[in-house]
């Protein structure tokens, strides 16, 4: 009887608990659902939920295709750069769904759980774009099984309404210059763990390599050769009126 739980614990034949709350971290039923939804009390994964105020869908919007990517890789980047400064930063994701339990949502994954529990404490006491943030600990731990399988091939046919993620992508290319000057800045300002990691792997006459980077990264350059504005995190573009 218990193996026959544990097997069907957050799958479809659970009759207990929410199966898309445990994927997701998010129901369309909210506090009415008829399964449980368990919050998690540790995680690497955090929510801020509804964040992103995409002005696409204000039918009022007349910004051109590229002002939108503008606008979106302007926010990535200020949000990602305000994550980073709790912790080794793994994942930044935001939805592009317009159902109410996922529009907006930011989730971000930690190497540590401590980290993601800073990170909560902190943004709950924070506002953005003049509106409060209302963060919490996600049970999400796999972004591929939460994300729409058909959306991802061009196939979903529930649009934005879908209740799988439907991911917002910034470029690539975006993406890797942010996660190497995260690199950069953990190497010029070690935290207290990032020291006692190099000291124990120094032990053993191994250099020390995190988790999330077990490959070398051509990004991944020397500080000096950096220009002033990785050097020192600043921020490429900001917003005034969308900024912390």
């Amino acid at each position: 009887m218990a193996s026959h739980l544990s097997n069907i614990y957050g799958s479809e034949q659970d009759k207990v608990n929410c199966s898309f709350y445990l994927k997701i971290g998010a129901c369309r039923h909210g506090e009415r659902c008829s399964r449980k939804h368990i919050k998690p009390t540790f995680s690497q994964t955090f929510v801020i939920a509804n964040m992103y105020q995409n002005p696409a869908h204000d039918p009022n919007c007349k910004l051109s295709e590229a002002e939108l990517a503008s606008y979106f890789e302007t926010f990535y980047e200020d949000v990602f750069c305000e994550l980073v400064k709790y912790g080794n930063l793994l994942e930044m994701h935001v939805c592009d769904n317009v159902g109410d339990h996922l529009i907006g949502n930011v989730y971000a994954r930690y190497e540590w759980e401590d980290e993601a529990q800073i990170a909560v404490d902190a943004f709950n006491q924070r506002w953005y774009a003049g509106r409060p943030l209302f963060a919490e600990l996600s049970p999400v731990t796999d972004f591929r099984e939460a994300c729409c399988r058909q959306n991802d091939m061009g196939e979903c046919n529930r649009g934005g309404f879908c209740n799988f993620m439907h991911l917002k992508e910034p470029r690539s290319s975006l993406v890797r210059e942010l996660h190497a000057q995260q690199r950069v800045e953990r190497k010029l300002n070690p935290s207290a763990r990032d020291q006692e990691r190099a000291r124990e792997m120094a032990e053993f006459g191994v250099a020390p390599v995190s988790k999330d980077h077990a490959m070398a990264d051509p990004s991944d350059q020397d500080p000096e050769q950096l220009d002033d504005r990785q050097r020192n995190g600043k921020r490429r573009s900001s917003h005034h009126d969308r900024s912390f």
